[in-house]
């Protein structure tokens, strides 16, 4: 059986006020492809569907087209999506009858009978191999909030309720899928959560749990599931060398992310096992630029700028492009400044990043109200940017983060 994980769609999203439209029709028209060419029995998409909660209805009619073509074309390809942090539960839990008619399997919200017990008819999905004989179950489960963790049925010895209850959750279905598998059908987990060890990107990701910040242990995906196929972060991560993975999102869902290497994960079954777990690379369709790569004085910059190369493209498929620059003191007129460098290239100035020259050891950075929109990541470059003039190695990124989760577990 083959299989492709996916995740982290945020269809509707604008990068810094730019439509992604183009770039997503794109990448739908490439995972189609992809189903045809590789031979694909199921397709999992793990979360954040949409950017947001109220997503344009051009977001609505690439998700409903994308389906449509996939259920004419490929019928006998099973489709399981689950709803992320971004996504409105309710609004993808709408279409559920008219769904269920053409078998597509979309879970906005956890389900539970009358009785308050998980509904495993819901939650657990078969996958058929091209035989059409069920060679899988996957446990659908949508973005936990803390309101589906029924967190009174714990003591107060419980150290954390919230880790305890999602949980309760992925093992009670793992056992009911134990309980149906024979020893040839594989079991996997599909969800969408922060996890311990994981790496998250700047300015475009947060640590998740029912509004707080807790990261969920990694055993709890591997006891009684061959494979987890995650989603919430953009940066393609295998866990703790486990069967765990995050594809990460197919496009860069911030500046940030410009040397990801963007990605589906290729699963490959055979009577129960797990062979392999392949990336298939997304093409990037339109390029994120960095000029220069770290910041410079302005009149190297304006330099650089007039050096650039690009070709000439149709709007939605130019460049976008990020401009750093390194300053003294506050710079009037520099949008404009950069604008006329760039004026006769085919390319879209999205962000200018300026940071200042070093004036003392004991000086205030930046302002409290700036620190207090901040994620602690972001904190901690933006200061080793002022000391080292430099991003902070990766080491170091893993490094600090791993601090911070430690502290926070403690502090919870």
């Amino acid at each position: 059986m083959r299989i492709i994980h996916t995740s982290d769609w945020h269809l509707g999203h604008q990068l810094l006020g730019i439509s992604r439209q183009f770039e997503q029709q794109q990448f739908l028209d490439w995972l189609f492809e992809q189903l045809v060419q590789q031979k694909i029995d199921a397709l999992l998409v793990a979360g954040d569907i949409f950017d947001s909660a109220n997503p344009p209805a051009w977001a609505w009619q690439l998700l409903y087209r994308f389906l449509a073509r996939v259920k004419q074309q490929l019928p006998q390809l099973d489709l399981v999506l689950v709803a992320g942090n971004h996504d409105s539960p309710s609004k993808l839990d709408a279409p559920d009858q008219l769904f269920k008619a053409f078998d597509i399997h979309l879970i906005g919200s956890l389900p539970r009978l009358e009785n308050n017990q998980l509904d495993f008819d819901k939650l657990i999905v078969e996958l058929t191999n091209k035989e059409g004989v069920v060679a899988a179950r996957v446990a659908a489960v949508p973005f936990l909030r803390a309101g589906d963790l029924e967190l009174g049925s714990f003591d107060d010895e419980v150290p954390d309720k919230l880790i305890a209850g999602v949980e309760r959750i992925y093992q009670q279905l793992a056992a009911k899928i134990t309980e149906l598998n024979q020893p040839t059908q594989a079991s996997i987990a599909l969800g969408h959560a922060y996890m311990v060890s994981s790496q998250i990107s700047e300015m475009s990701e947060r640590r998740i749990l029912g509004g707080n910040q807790h990261a969920l242990p990694i055993d709890m995906l591997t006891q009684g599931y061959d494979y987890a196929g995650l989603g919430h972060l953009h940066r393609p991560q295998q866990l703790g060398g486990q069967a765990v993975y995050y594809c990460g999102s197919p496009i860069a869902m911030s500046l940030a992310e410009i040397d990801y290497k963007h990605q589906v994960k290729l699963l490959e079954f055979k009577d129960g096992e797990l062979l392999r777990v392949d990336p298939l690379l997304v093409p990037r369709r339109v390029e994120l630029i960095k000029v220069p790569a770290t910041p410079l004085p302005l009149s190297q910059v304006l330099s650089l700028l007039a050096d650039l190369t690009v070709i000439e493209q149709p709007l939605e498929q130019q460049p976008l492009l990020e401009v750093l620059v390194l300053l003294e003191q506050p710079q009037a007129m520099l949008r404009d400044k950069i604008a006329e460098a760039i004026a006769d290239k085919a390319v879209r100035l999205v962000k200018i990043t300026t940071s200042y020259l070093k004036v003392s050891d004991n000086s205030t950075d930046y302002p409290d109200e700036m620190l207090n929109q901040l994620e602690p990541e972001q904190v901690f470059s933006l200061k080793y940017l002022a000391q080292f003039n430099d991003k902070p190695p990766a080491k170091y990124t893993q490094a600090f983060s791993e601090l911070l989760t430690s502290y926070q577990q403690q502090d919870n």
